[in-house]
């Protein structure tokens, strides 16, 4: 299933809490609304927050998402440089995680989700799309609707485990080109190329689990 929204125009959702755009980053900005073009150091999504992004952005200290909140960077339909994230990704039980073209220094970690139904769209996903991804990746124990890491870039080993989604077509891990291990268990549905007419996985390293077929 693809799912593809032009969030910020959609919700009309135009505040961001800590400056809109900005020629120095700051230590930490908390984002609520639209993160503006622009630099900037730390950036949190708290706790059901919403935080929305079409770049491109330059985030120095890392990237932190909050327990049911959500964070949306670019989109499949708008294939354009979004910007930088280094210091990494991290999450702990969002709702939706979705990165699109994207440079990503020191990988991403996302543990947990909030369940299918919430957030701003009602139904909630993962998208982790057509990103250079430079550390590992880990994504695990996500429960939301759809969950698709697709055409990235990875230098560095992905383990993609525990996802339960709500959608048959979920866990759609396909198009990637990865410069280490890909490891793949306790999916459900499991890894599969799905509705994404995805090519399969260019692996480096192994490939594991559910992920030797895709």
């Amino acid at each position: 299933m693809k799912l593809l929204i032009g969030a910020c125009a959609a919700l009309g959702i135009c505040l961001i809490t800590g400056g809109s755009s900005v020629l120095a980053a700051s230590p930490e900005t908390v984002c609520t609304g639209v993160l503006a073009p622009g630099a900037y150091g730390r950036v949190v999504i708290p706790d059901d927050g919403v935080c929305l992004s079409e770049g491109p952005v330059t985030i120095r200290g890392g990237l932190k998402v909050g327990e049911a909140a959500t964070f949306v960077l670019g989109s499949e339909e708008n294939q354009v440089d979004t910007g930088t994230v280094s210091g990494g990704v991290r999450a702990t039980n969002p709702a939706s995680v979705q990165i699109h073209f994207t440079t990503i220094n020191g990988g991403i970690d996302i543990q947990g989700g909030s369940g299918p139904f919430g957030g701003p769209f009602d139904i909630t996903w993962n998208a982790i799309e057509d990103n250079k991804i430079h550390g590992a990746v880990k994504i695990n124990g996500y429960n939301g609707f759809w969950f698709g890491f697709i055409r990235n870039t990875v230098s560095g080993s992905v383990t993609l485990s525990n996802n339960e989604t709500l959608d048959p077509d979920g866990n759609e891990y396909v198009t990637n080109t990865i410069k280490g291990n890909l490891n793949c268990f306790g999916n459900s549905p499991a890894a599969q190329v799905g509705d994404s007419e995805g090519e399969p996985n260019v692996v480096s390293g192994r490939k594991t689990g559910e992920c030797s077929s895709v």
